[in-house]
């Protein structure tokens, strides 16, 4: 029999790649879902089910039992209060890292945790980081940069506005950035379970850097379109990052752009700093910015979201 891998997130975007990739490569795969439902996502894929959610210490326990491997992707993106972030981000990285002592523990992280003072959700990310770095057991951090591609929800919008012809972008010209399509993202973590690293926090992306007026010109080419850049000044963000703030406290959903998200935004170094991990476990991404846009917006139209 193979070797078992433990998946949580396993039912989120980055997820279902996740588990395909682990799959290609010949190991049995435990995931922790929240329902007993049918599950499209991960059609076709042969995995043991645990029921429960990461707050459920039995569960996780059973989730872990005799792992030789525990990928722990899920994470909370956005939240109506700055205090949920943590047990999430923080506290079942803790607890998974206790229940699993002599697994090789692969943790995903994001590149907000480079500067946590930004926003509660980059704290709550370099606070899970800061956790699964104490283990005695073996141990790895990938911190993802803006990840998109098929099944993504939150880039969407940025789509949806390329098609209208405008391509919003922060009044931030010299901002650079590095972006990762979700398939390699999960390639690398796939391959940073089956090709352990030395114990570390390691930053992942498509292999440059790119400014937004790139994101755009890509965006545009891949739906054939010359997209009108337009500058959002931070005012006008932080306004909007405001209004959804006071919409949640009026019982709406939990929105992404906050206070906290413009001070990311606004921050005008996203660009991966060091690719050691690429050159560690062999990652050569498939998807540059102009092919993994084309492969998403595909994606899109196919199910009629675009």
């Amino acid at each position: 029999m193979g070797k078992l891998v433990a998946v949580t997130g396993a039912t989120g975007f980055v997820g279902p790649h996740l588990v395909a990739a682990l799959a290609r490569r010949g190991w049995r795969l435990r995931i922790l879902v929240r329902r007993w439902t049918p599950l499209p996502s991960l059609a076709g894929v042969d995995a043991d089910l645990i029921l429960g959610d990461l707050a459920s210490e039995s569960a996780l326990r059973e989730l872990v039992q005799g792992a030789d491997a525990v990928v722990h992707a899920a994470g909370l993106i956005k939240a109506k209060r700055e205090a949920d972030f943590l047990p999430v981000n923080r506290d079942s990285a803790a607890l998974l890292s206790a229940l699993a002592p002599d697994a090789h523990l692969v943790l995903l992280s994001s590149l907000a945790a480079r500067e946590p003072q930004l926003s509660a959700y980059g704290a709550s990310k370099r606070a899970g980081e800061a956790v699964v770095a104490t283990r005695s057991g073996p141990w790895a951090i990938v911190r993802a940069p803006a990840v998109y591609g098929p099944g993504d929800r939150e880039t969407l919008a940025y789509f949806r506005a390329i098609k209208s012809g405008i391509a919003p972008q922060p009044r931030l010209p010299s901002a650079k950035l590095s972006l990762i399509h979700v398939a390699d993202l999960a390639e690398a973590l796939a391959l940073t379970v089956e090709r352990p690293p030395a114990p570390g926090t390691y930053e992942v992306d498509d292999g440059r850097a790119y400014g937004y007026a790139d994101m755009a010109d890509a965006a545009g080419e891949a739906m054939g379109r010359r997209p009108w850049r337009v500058s959002v000044p931070r005012g006008v963000m932080a306004c909007l990052a405001s209004w959804n703030e006071f919409r949640q406290t009026l019982g709406a959903r939990a929105q992404i752009l906050t206070r906290g998200k413009v001070n990311e935004i606004f921050h005008p170094d996203w660009s991966v700093a060091d690719r050691g991990l690429a050159a560690a476990i062999g990652l050569e991404p498939r998807y540059d910015l102009t092919s993994g846009f084309r492969d998403t917006i595909l994606w899109y139209r196919a199910r009629h979201w675009l």
